[in-house]
């Protein structure tokens, strides 16, 4: 599913929209928006810490606080929670995430996987009925779609083991912002009107999105008091509200029935969540990917999420080619050619750990992305499906073995990326799987449910070839999340970043980071430069920028094949600069537009 660019918000640099103005109004109450607000920046530079995400309410809320004295975990936590009023059809406290934090006073990389898991009752058979896999329309605005919330968890898990504010601190900003609101602009309108058919299968998801039984008006003030009071909840309780408590029994019941209008006659299927999958949930503490390119360390997440191990072998597999010297042509031949290759090993080899023998080091070592190498010819292009290989028995140029095809997976989700005065960066992803997620709001409680069980394979991509990501129980759905963060040999930050997108987030974050370190591009002209996404598909998506210019007919000469994608990924990042400085950089154009701001601007 598409997602529409994102909104462009009328706030403040620092934080008009966070200033709290009095007693909650009425939901959706319209108001005109701040006349003298500036619009969204894509860079900047300054000391004291950086913030870059989608939305200038979110990156506000995380330079707040900074100002305060909290360090890289807790800004980014803040900027989540405000992301989830902000952006409630791509993340909330209903959905998961994968978290990257590098600690600068030991110079080493942590990560959080907090991705959805299936119910204790689920089977390889959950989306499959009467002997056939569900239509992904009929499976997606269900409750079978819904998966453990893992968002709550990864906040307190961070704000634990590296943080230095309580859940409660950093939640305020974005409860005042649920409170007061933020003002609807054009793409808000279009997100909620995509959605809008399905929204009115739900009654409580009707009342929040379409206030008065309308599509939100732009210019007016969208109000959340659900979601504030829910914040407070989560504030004054901890977690355990979510895991232990009232609000968990409210998913739990959201879940197993869902509160459809039945004058929809929408059949929204029941799913299996129960108190105990709350219960048992944990956030994973995990150690990171790595891998070595130019000379530099880069780090990313573990499976459950295919995005370190997809991003780190297709790294590998370009470190023989010279891209700084290659042609415009040639550099997009092989980076095209590298993301085919390792999506097909990806699609074979990765799924939740705890459930699959995941060959994670073998994928990311240099003799295995060496026999993958040699596939790519400078005046040839490989087929898709291409099989996979054998991580454990490297055998060079080998085509053999049998394809299967790369499973579906909507583009979604929203990235944010954070350093603090300390030199602590944290790099962050978090969803609820496609925009609007289930589509199910829990009653009163102000957010949506995810629907990121979808991610699952509902039947093998191929039947002769071992899919890793069929449903089980308790299993984590594989992700494309690549929340990425790249260090010197000093062990000092370099760049961090990281994209939305579904699968395309593997190959935006490929894509910039090669623009960046390889091209010498400026981190937000790397993150701006048109992208293209290859992922073991007949054809390679192209952004328009592409799709029309001359590259395309020079790259169809070597024997690729294109098909038109409107928008591809929406990345976010920070560079450390000398003395002190950080730049936080974000899109210029897609999704309305990133938000990046700095402590203290530099003059």
């Amino acid at each position: 599913m598409r997602r529409p660019v994102a909104r462009k918000l009328a706030v403040s640099a620092v934080s008009a929209a966070l200033v709290s103005v009095g007693a909650a109004a009425p939901p959706h109450a319209a108001s005109a928006p701040e006349k003298s607000t500036p619009a969204k920046v894509p860079v900047a530079v300054g000391y004291g810490g950086a913030v870059a995400s989608v939305d200038a309410d979110a990156s506000a809320a995380g330079i707040e606080v900074l100002k305060k004295g909290g360090n890289a975990v807790d800004a980014a936590v803040a900027t989540a929670a405000a992301l989830g009023v902000t952006e409630p059809y791509s993340a909330g406290v209903g959905g998961g995430g994968y978290f990257v934090y590098y600690d600068a006073k030991s110079r080493t990389v942590h990560t959080i996987d907090g991705r959805e898991t299936a119910p204790l009752t689920a089977d390889s058979n959950l989306f499959v009925e009467n002997g056939k896999p569900l239509a992904f329309a009929d499976a997606v605005s269900s409750g079978l779609s819904v998966g453990t919330p893992g968002t709550p968890a990864t906040w307190q898990k961070a704000l634990d083991e590296w943080g230095t504010k309580r859940l409660g601190s950093v939640l305020k900003p974005a409860e005042r912002i649920a409170r007061d609101g933020f003002t609807v602009d054009h793409t808000f309108r279009s997100q909620t009107a995509s959605n809008e058919t399905r929204f009115r299968y739900f009654p409580d998801t009707a009342e929040l999105f379409l206030p008065g039984g309308r599509l939100p008006v732009v210019g007016s003030t969208f109000k959340n008091p659900d979601l504030a009071r829910t914040y407070e909840e989560l504030g004054r309780k901890g977690i355990g509200a979510i895991y232990h408590g009232d609000l968990g029994k409210d998913i739990v019941a959201t879940v197993d029935k869902p509160p459809v209008d039945p004058a929809s006659g929408w059949n929204a299927r029941p799913g299996k969540l129960s108190e105990k999958d709350l219960a048992v949930y944990g956030a994973k503490l995990q150690a990171p990917t790595k891998t070595s390119y130019r000379g530099l360390d880069v780090y990313s997440i573990a499976p459950s999420s295919s995005g370190g191990t997809t991003v780190g072998e297709a790294l590998n597999i370009l470190e023989r080619t010279d891209l700084s010297k290659a042609s415009e042509v040639q550099y997009l031949h092989h980076f095209i050619e590298a993301g085919r290759i390792a999506f097909a090993d990806r699609g074979r080899w990765v799924g939740d750990p705890a459930f699959e023998d995941v060959p994670t080091k073998d994928l990311l070592s240099q003799k295995y992305a060496d026999s993958r190498a040699c596939l790519i010819k400078d005046d040839a292009v490989l087929t898709s499906p291409l099989a996979p290989g054998d991580p454990r028995h490297p055998a060079p140029c080998t085509t053999g073995g049998t394809a299967a095809p790369t499973t579906y997976e909507g583009e979604n989700t929203t990235h944010l990326t954070v350093a603090d005065k300390w030199g602590n960066v944290v790099s962050y992803t978090l969803t609820i799987e496609q925009t609007g997620g289930s589509g199910i709001t829990v009653p009163h409680r102000g957010f949506l449910l995810n629907n990121e069980l979808t991610d699952f394979s509902f039947t093998p991509a191929n039947p002769a070839v071992h899919d890793p990501n069929l449903p089980g129980p308790g299993k984590r759905p594989r992700s494309s999340i690549s929340p990425t963060i790249v260090l010197d040999k000093q062990g000092r930050p370099v760049v961090a970043l990281g994209s939305p997108g579904g699968a395309t987030i593997i190959t935006t974050v490929l894509q910039t980071l090669t623009e960046f370190l390889d091209r010498h591009l400026p981190l937000v002209d790397a993150i701006a430069a048109p992208r293209a996404s290859q992922r073991n598909a007949a054809k390679t998506e192209l952004e328009p920028a592409l799709y029309n210019s001359s590259l395309r007919a020079q790259l169809e000469a070597i024997g690729h094949s294109f098909t038109l994608n409107p928008e591809i990924g929406a990345a976010t990042g920070v560079q450390r600069l000398p003395g002190g400085k950080w730049l936080a950089a974000a899109e210029k154009v897609r999704r309305g537009g990133g938000s990046a701001m700095v402590v203290t601007p530099a003059p």
